[in-house]
């Protein structure tokens, strides 16, 4: 029997679709239920019939069924890293990671749910009083990607509850298990029916009635620019609210004055580990001339002690790449690095191990140009290009050169060209001496240009997405 979908408090089946491990492509994890348009609406009608009692719920009651959900997810941390590395190919500990981050973020927005800011003005008039109030935005489409499949769930859905929201819930589906996890773990806290609703399958079909739903008040979309562009376009001609998170072409740039083990290990760590399949990845690194051999060369080391394998196998340090889909892409885009004249350094091909799997030996390029395919577009992979800069200033230009700016890096020592990296980069998290990819789930996430759109995720900055303002005025 298929894992079923969530509608209105209800575990409902449709048409089951294999959920394949990506270490070894004969490892079937289950059947997991693909919901019918039909089904979709279903779950948007249970979600608008039970917003307004949800809505007046006290934040309290809210609070405790978010605080029943974090603390499950810690209490099953090892079943369900094992079951999110099983589906979506990083390692154990990676795994482990994420899902200790779920149950932080629902925990948090526990506490949120109790202090929903507000505030109380006397006006221009005199006698009246001001209140300036927040209340749900409503009925909310979440449509999540399948890189990590529990993590980005939870810091939409948990927000969305908190506030007083209805949620009908899109995974990815390559990844529906964890959701589907998350989703029991969610109904047995205690949610009301029909509040929160899991429809799985594919964008084509879900994502459809969901975008284009009236009765749908907001969607929040992580995934490609291509797909964002088409939820944006649907939802505003509607006058839906949109979030949207798209991607990166990262910089990490890398000054002469670096510490060089720590540049190289945050080059490692950014660009590779989670096998690059990360929005935040630092896909190029902008290293000064005066380091860049000795950086490279650091590197390279650093890459050829890296064990590709098994996600759950014990000393692996990067998994498979997440299906055939996807391998083929970053083949495809080693190609074209390769005639585009940049050279490949390190990796770049696909290995054999025990079990049959989506392994790609991690790709590094030197003598890269800004201005290569491989330079300007996401591949969302184990792929890296190393671009040489004369100085801070053509390295600055760089980095700030792409259509995305979702996160940044710099190393450095000197304390002047971290503040000014910090103040120039085009970006919407910049990091010093750290991973572009790894940020907290309590402060804001979001990028600039073609990256990211709307309100900002996490953190106390999700209340300006899932909530309305409303300003009241009373006399006496």
């Amino acid at each position: 029997m298929p894992f079923a979908n969530l509608i209105a408090g209800a575990w409902v089946e449709g048409d089951g679709s294999e959920n394949i491990n990506p270490s070894d492509t004969g490892d079937v994890i289950g059947l997991y239920s693909r919901a019918s348009a039909g089904q979709v609406g279903d779950a948007i009608d249970a979600a608008e019939t039970a917003l307004h009692a949800w809505a007046r719920t006290t934040p309290q009651f809210r609070a405790e069924i978010l605080e029943k959900v974090g603390l499950e997810i810690a209490a099953r941390k090892e079943e369900l890293a094992d079951l999110l590395a099983r589906e979506e190919g990083k390692t154990l500990a990676e795994a482990t990671g994420e899902v200790m981050r779920a149950s932080q973020i629902f925990r948090f927005f526990a506490g949120e749910a109790v202090r929903i800011p507000g505030e109380k003005l006397d006006s221009a008039r005199p006698g009246v009083q001001i209140e300036i109030t927040r209340e749900p935005v409503g009925v909310v489409g979440l449509i999540t990607p399948w890189n990590f499949p529990i993590a980005i769930p939870a810091w939409k859905i948990a927000p969305a509850l908190a506030y007083g929201n209805t949620v009908v819930f899109k995974p990815a589906d390559l990844v529906p298990g964890s959701a589907w996890a998350l989703a029991e773990i969610i109904k047995r806290a205690g949610i009301p029916e029909g509040v929160f609703n899991l429809v799985m399958g594919r964008g084509s079909v879900v994502g459809e009635e969901i975008i284009k739903s009236p009765k749908v008040d907001a969607v929040s979309f992580t995934g490609s620019v291509s797909t964002g562009q088409h939820i944006l376009q649907t939802v505003a001609a509607r006058g839906g609210k949109v979030q949207m998170e798209m991607g990166g072409k990262n910089p990490l740039v890398v000054l002469n004055d670096a510490d060089l083990d720590v540049a190289a290990r945050v080059a490692l760590d950014g660009a590779f580990f989670s096998t690059g399949q990360r929005c935040t990845a630092s896909s190029r690194l902008i290293v000064e001339e005066g380091i860049h051999d000795r950086f490279v060369s650091r590197l390279a080391e650093m890459l050829r002690d890296q064990v590709v394998d098994d996600a759950r196998k014990p000393g692996t340090t990067i998994g498979p790449v997440v299906d055939q889909r996807q391998l083929d892409q970053d083949l495809r885009y080693i190609e074209i690095g390769r005639k585009e004249g940049a050279k490949l350094l390190h990796g770049g091909e696909r290995l054999n191990r025990e079990k049959q799997g989506f392994y790609l030996a991690p790709a590094l390029f030197t003598e890269a140009d800004n201005q290569m395919q491989i330079c300007r577009e996401e591949i969302f992979g184990p792929v890296a290009t190393v671009i040489r800069a004369r100085d801070y200033e053509e390295a600055l230009h760089i980095a700030n050169d792409t259509p995305f700016g979702l996160s940044s890096g710099i190393c450095t020592t000197s304390l002047s060209k971290a503040a000014d990296f910090r103040r120039n980069s085009e970006a919407g998290m910049v990091m010093v001496n750290l991973p572009t990819a790894g940020v907290d789930y309590f402060v804001p996430f979001g990028g600039r240009k073609a990256s990211s759109y709307g309100s900002r995720e996490q953190g106390r900055y999700a209340v300006e997405f899932y909530t309305s303002v409303k300003t009241s005025y009373v006399a006496p």
